[in-house]
């Protein structure tokens, strides 16, 4: 009897493993390579209204890139969004979050972002739309299998990226450690 139980037991933590190693695909940019042009249309932050390259304007600073599939957002990454923008406001410093928003509907995403920005009350995020494909900007390598993308960057450069089927604010924590190494390194650089 005893037996039957350890091997339920096994096959439960089995099936636990294999699903949450499903939960993450492969997803944005490798770790060291060079980040491509973002050209998004500003829905809140400081060019609210305006199309611009975040990556140019981002280029010098710590940024978090967030790529979100319209379709999938729902409370959860709310959430998440909204840890991770208290966790780069309790790192300090030029650190920023940039969050993409990847639909077919640009002109309603326009619309609906800056009521979203008021509902989860975010600081240091900057919401934005990409009125191109869904699986966006060419050369960012987003999985459009990932319901929602991060990108930790270190000015020009990719430092860890993070695809998520599912998440929310519990995933936060791996983003800050990244985030952390970033800002303690470009500390580094500035002694």
């Amino acid at each position: 009897m005893s037996h039957r139980i350890l091997l339920a037991a096994g096959v439960v933590a089995l099936a636990l493993h294999a699903s949450a190693s499903h939960a993450q695909v492969e997803s944005g940019p490798v770790a060291g390579a060079k980040l491509a042009a973002l050209k998004v249309t500003a829905a809140t932050g400081e060019f609210t209204g305006e199309e611009i390259d975040y990556a140019e304007k981002r280029k010098d600073k710590p940024t978090i890139y967030v790529f979100v599939q319209a379709a999938s957002f729902d409370r959860p990454m709310a959430r998440y969004l909204r840890t991770l923008d208290a966790a780069v406001k309790k790192a300090g410093g030029d650190a920023q979050v940039v969050a993409v928003w990847l639909t077919d509907d640009a002109e309603k995403a326009k619309e609906y972002l800056p009521r979203a920005q008021m509902s989860i009350k975010l600081e240091l995020t900057a919401l934005t739309v990409y009125a191109g494909d869904k699986s966006g900007p060419e050369n960012w390598g987003i999985n459009d299998r990932a319901s929602l993308t991060t990108v930790v960057a270190s000015g020009e450069t990719c430092a860890a990226r993070f695809g998520y089927i599912s998440l929310n604010e519990t995933d936060v924590p791996d983003v800050e450690k990244a985030l952390k190494e970033v800002l303690e390194k470009a500390e580094k650089k500035a002694d």
